[in-house]
């Protein structure tokens, strides 16, 4: 590739790429990496699109939200990565710390392509801010409906020394009371992550799977549900840990079975809470998920996920936790309306200390909806 031709791919990223743009999008992100841009201080951005397929579904068509999750983590790891590695210095990988909540604004179903588009708002010494807007097309029609929309937290690691955090370059703020309302979102996911960490991150309470046909039907009991996965090649970065994304496909996956567990019915994500990385976790581990049903109201469900990790090859390290999520779901009926949903019956008072907690979240849940939707009214 001569000079001009590099000159050529570099500003092809550098500017913002209209919504629509074919699928061959993705052919760019190889492509891209041949050439190293300079320094860019403007607000990074990218885009891919891809078509849903019959595996990326559920039995009644509508994509899974854990494979939604996985398209944005990408796209948040890609820009993440490209934009640390724009600056002299050690080469890097963006790994995942933070997503915030999430709402699933609309579904998305079989043979639509799902455009995710990516750009960088904040950067740290040590982070990286990402909000993603991801929209479905149908090709048939045109119609055109955004379904997500997300902020990612990334921290650039070292190639050479996995365990070496590497400084971030910054970039160019509109205007600086925008780049003041970065620092405080900032500061605000730096304290709920240190206290998360402390509440859920170091300590394993096992969540025990008993015997299904001992439980009555509704209990947490009943519908609770966990599934073991070897980390292989194919779920790590470059620097052999697991990406976010397969992470969040896989909690998506055990808290689906839950609420299916519970309502019997189809279900559909809806929202996830602000998901914490606690820990990196390696290739060659064994990672048990694990879902608990904490709190129904008439039309949703909220699921607590657990991953915990367990080394094989370092085996003197322990099982510890990596990552906890709340993940709420609705039940659908054929037409895609949702339905009542059976109220959660409740054993011992751990069971219902948690469903008052997952009840004052979704009041104020609720109520923050409200108050967006006033102010954009």
């Amino acid at each position: 590739m001569n000079r001009e031709e590099c000159e050529l791919r570099t500003q092809t990223h550098t500017h913002t790429v209209p919504p629509l743009r074919a699928l061959h999008l993705l052919s760019f992100v190889s492509s891209r990496a041949l050439c190293r841009p300079s320094l860019t201080t403007m607000n990074p951005q990218h885009q891919l699109s891809r078509i849903m397929r019959p595996d990326d579904a559920n039995i009644v068509g509508n994509v899974h939200g854990g494979t939604i999750l996985k398209m944005i983590e990408e796209a948040g790891c890609i820009i993440g990565t490209r934009h640390c590695n724009t600056q002299s210095g050690d080469r890097c990988v963006a790994a995942l710390a933070r997503v915030e909540r999430t709402d699933f604004l609309h579904p998305m179903f079989i043979g639509e392509v799902a455009h995710v588009s990516a750009e960088i708002t904040y950067t740290s010494k040590h982070s990286v801010e990402v909000q993603v807007n991801v929209l479905s097309e149908n090709i048939l029609t045109g119609a055109k409906k955004v379904t997500n929309k997300a902020t990612l937290w990334y921290v650039p690691f070292s190639i050479k020394d996995v365990e070496k955090i590497v400084e971030v370059p910054a970039i160019d703020y509109p205007s600086p009371e925008l780049q003041e309302e970065g620092r405080k979102r900032y500061e605000a996911q730096k304290m709920e992550r240190l206290e998360t960490k402390e509440r859920n991150g170091e300590v394993i309470n096992q969540v025990s799977v008993p015997e299904r046909h001992m439980k009555e039907p509704y209990t947490v009991g009943y519908s609770q549900s966990s599934l073991i996965h070897l980390v292989g090649p194919s779920d790590c970065t470059l620097l052999g840990f697991v990406h976010g994304g397969v992470t969040m496909k896989l909690m998506d996956e055990v808290a689906g079975i839950v609420a299916h567990r519970h309502c019997k019915t189809n279900i559909v994500t809806a929202s996830v809470d602000a998901i914490n990385f606690h820990r990196k976790i390696n290739k060659g581990c064994v990672i048990t998920v694990s879902g608990r049903m904490t709190f129904t109201s008439n039309k949703s469900m909220e699921i607590e996920v657990f991953v915990d990790a367990d080394p094989l090859v370092e085996a003197e390290e322990g099982k510890f936790r990596a990552v906890t999520a709340f993940f709420t779901y609705i039940s659908l009926d054929k037409e895609n309306r949702p339905l009542p949903v059976p109220p959660l019956n409740l054993e011992g008072e751990e069971e219902q200390k948690r469903f008052e907690e997952g009840k004052m979240r979704y009041l104020q849940n609720k109520a923050k909806r409200l108050a967006d939707k006033e102010r954009h009214q």
